[in-house]
């Protein structure tokens, strides 16, 4: 479910903003959360590694919004933030803190869907890039050029990644991956970025010995081949 936030000391301004934006999330079928703050250090007070996308507030009281940004991107890197100001001086503060883009106010409804369509796609991009786990704990999300290979116990996987290793429930055959992500036996799927070597019956990945079986030996060969060529 897409989180998004809206901080800003104005309530007025806040229910203006939802009231663009929640008909243009249903327009795109999108499964979407609101929530609202009213002071940055409301905001950092919140579940920070949760949020998606930031609609934030420059010019508030006490904690401003550069400064409410710098604290959250110790906790979340991957939030996109768009920066609300009445003052276009304001726009040039934001490179420290990747700010996607910004809300000049007053603002207009065409420019707030302009803006929210480029936000989406990025956020698209963003999850791309990502595995998600779902456990009873809560949501992990793992970077796709972390994970050296994944194993199949019955109905158990795990996920090996170069630091650690996940365990969840799911099936190698419902995991939907880029194409370096290559099934080389019933019981594991690898990440080509991470295979050293290939011999007849296994190779090594992240220098671990894992088996090939017959049936995905010659399709491990050609995309073993295309990925060591680039």
């Amino acid at each position: 479910m897409l989180q998004v936030v809206c901080c800003d000391d104005e309530k007025e301004m806040r229910k203006a903003l939802i009231k663009i934006l929640e008909p243009e999330l249903q327009l795109q079928g999108l499964e979407y959360q609101f929530s609202e703050f009213s002071s940055g250090e409301e905001l950092l007070s919140s579940q920070l590694e949760t949020i998606d996308l930031l609609f934030l507030d420059i010019e508030m009281k006490n904690l401003d919004g550069i400064e409410t940004a710098k604290q959250l991107r110790k906790v979340n890197q991957r939030a996109v933030i768009i920066f609300i100001t009445a003052f276009a001086d304001f726009v040039f503060q934001g490179y420290e803190v990747r700010a996607f883009n910004y809300l000049l106010k007053p603002y207009g409804e065409k420019k707030i869907i302009e803006v929210l369509q480029k936000a989406l796609g990025e956020l698209e991009t963003e999850r791309q890039k990502y595995f998600v786990i779902e456990q009873k704990s809560g949501v992990t999300r793992v970077p796709l050029k972390n994970i050296c290979y994944f194993a199949s116990d019955r109905r158990m996987l795990q996920v090996v990644t170069t630091k650690n290793t996940s365990t969840f429930y799911g099936k190698l055959n419902d995991l939907a991956l880029p194409d370096q992500f290559l099934r080389i036996h019933n019981r594991y799927l690898v990440n080509l970025n991470y295979v050293e070597h290939v011999e007849s019956a296994f190779l090594y990945c992240h220098q671990e010995q894992l088996p090939i079986s017959r049936k995905y030996r010659q399709a491990l060969m050609v995309n073993f081949a295309k990925n060591m060529l680039g």
